[in-house]
């Protein structure tokens, strides 16, 4: 009797150790409703709207319409690039197009002014002094010493720096609203402050004369380079 009695006390203690405490719920339960829960989520939550600009760039219609295109009749673009940007991309162009003018302007009228032989005053560097500069555009390149030419690229570079920086902290990015090819380093364009005072008609015909000599310049150096390093490539050229 003692003997069947303990037997069956054991059966039971060790049938109650595969058994849940009372009152808990079953992990697989706690899983399942867990991930029920994030297909609901899933399926309820929304996707994010798509982020809206909060400028307007100028139209490429209006970037194109100026200057006026008389001397061909229409917009010269055989390749159509025009067509294949966005407001933004075109606004670039223009501002490019207006710089690489400027450079363009700078360059042929150095390149003639050392032809003409004008010289400055004094020394270019030590031992080098502007007038023994020879007088064709390459060859008085050439004549610069290497840190001269450094000096140079280097201000080249901090003025481009500056202007996207005051671009963007002192007015209207020309992708974000504002105009293209506009100056905004201080002192650097019209130091004096002669179009101050000019209407907004005086200062588009400007802009418009600048784009047109600053295409013509860019034509003339690109000739003015070709002529000195191929002979004969530039009908009517003397040697420069």
């Amino acid at each position: 009797m003692k003997l069947s009695l303990a037997t069956v006390l054991a059966l039971a203690s060790g049938a109650s150790a595969f058994t849940t405490p009372f009152g808990a719920s079953p992990v697989t339960t706690r899983l399942s409703m867990s991930e029920e829960a994030a297909e609901e989520v899933a399926e309820v939550a929304e996707p994010e709207p798509e982020p809206v600009a909060t400028y307007t760039c100028q139209s490429k219609e209006v970037t194109l319409s100026t200057p006026n295109n008389i001397e061909f009749g229409q917009m010269w673009d055989p390749l159509g690039l025009a067509e294949q940007g966005s407001d933004e991309t075109i606004a670039w162009f223009r501002h490019a197009e207006i710089k690489h003018g400027r450079v363009a302007m700078a360059a042929f009228v150095g390149w003639w002014a050392v032809g003409a032989g004008l010289r400055l005053p004094g020394e270019l560097a030590t031992g080098l002094d502007f007038a023994s500069i020879p007088s064709k555009g390459l060859e008085a390149w050439d004549a610069v010493p290497g840190w001269g030419k450094a000096q140079m690229f280097l201000f080249a570079g901090l003025i481009e720096l500056h202007d996207e920086l005051f671009f963007s902290r002192r007015g209207t990015h020309y992708m974000r609203g504002g105009v293209p090819g506009k100056n905004m380093v201080p002192g650097l364009y019209d130091p004096f402050g002669f179009s101050k005072n000019k209407s907004e008609e005086a200062l588009a015909k400007g802009r418009d004369r600048e784009i047109k000599n600053g295409r013509l310049a860019m034509i003339g150096i690109a000739g003015l380079y070709c002529a000195a390093t191929i002979p004969g490539s530039v009908p009517l050229q003397p040697p420069c």
